[in-house]
């Protein structure tokens, strides 16, 4: 069998996966470049309104910039609010998945579970932190990266030309 498709060890769920297509490493990227673009332009006008409001700092003063970086609450917040939300209730979509045709899909259940969100999140910074989290897709076995293994969960292409090992996908 192809490191391009999940392999499944375990009966039940696993079986309902194997053979699915997993996303290549250019989906992965582009769908998450998408996702932190929509998180940021959600976060600019709460940000304006944040400073206009609660800090109360407006245009004219010299001081007034944003600046989005994970290093500022609003910022970590934003995004890991979008993330978990896109995820839970599109079950596995986000905006960025939609546009790179990908799904998260949850190894242990037939739709995520909101802790699996959120743990897919935090796997986002472990990732990150680690260097080389979101590079362990290609030595993977089945191309996880940090957040998938941590959250058990896999992304599939879900292309209508995208072909199971045996079978059709539908999308």
């Amino acid at each position: 069998m192809s490191n391009q498709h999940f392999v499944a060890h375990e009966p039940e769920r696993f079986d309902e996966l194997d053979g699915l297509p997993l996303a290549t490493f250019a989906q992965r990227v582009l769908g998450f470049a998408i996702d932190l673009l929509v998180v940021i332009l959600v976060w600019i006008p709460i940000e304006m309104l944040w400073a206009r409001y609660v800090t109360h700092t407006t245009d004219a003063e010299a001081h007034f910039h944003i600046a989005f970086n994970f290093h500022e609450w609003r910022s970590l917040l934003a995004s890991m609010l979008y993330f978990v939300v896109a995820h839970f209730f599109s079950n596995g979509l986000s905006l960025g998945k939609l546009v790179s045709r990908t799904r998260v899909v949850s190894l242990v259940h037939s739709r995520l579970s909101l802790w699996q969100c959120i743990e897919r999140v935090l796997g986002y910074g472990v990732a990150t932190a680690e260097g080389i989290g979101f590079l362990q897709y290609f030595w993977s076995g089945n191309r996880m990266c940090v957040q998938d293994r941590m959250a058990e969960t896999i992304v599939v292409d879900v292309r209508k030309t995208s072909v199971r090992i045996g079978t059709s996908v539908k999308s």
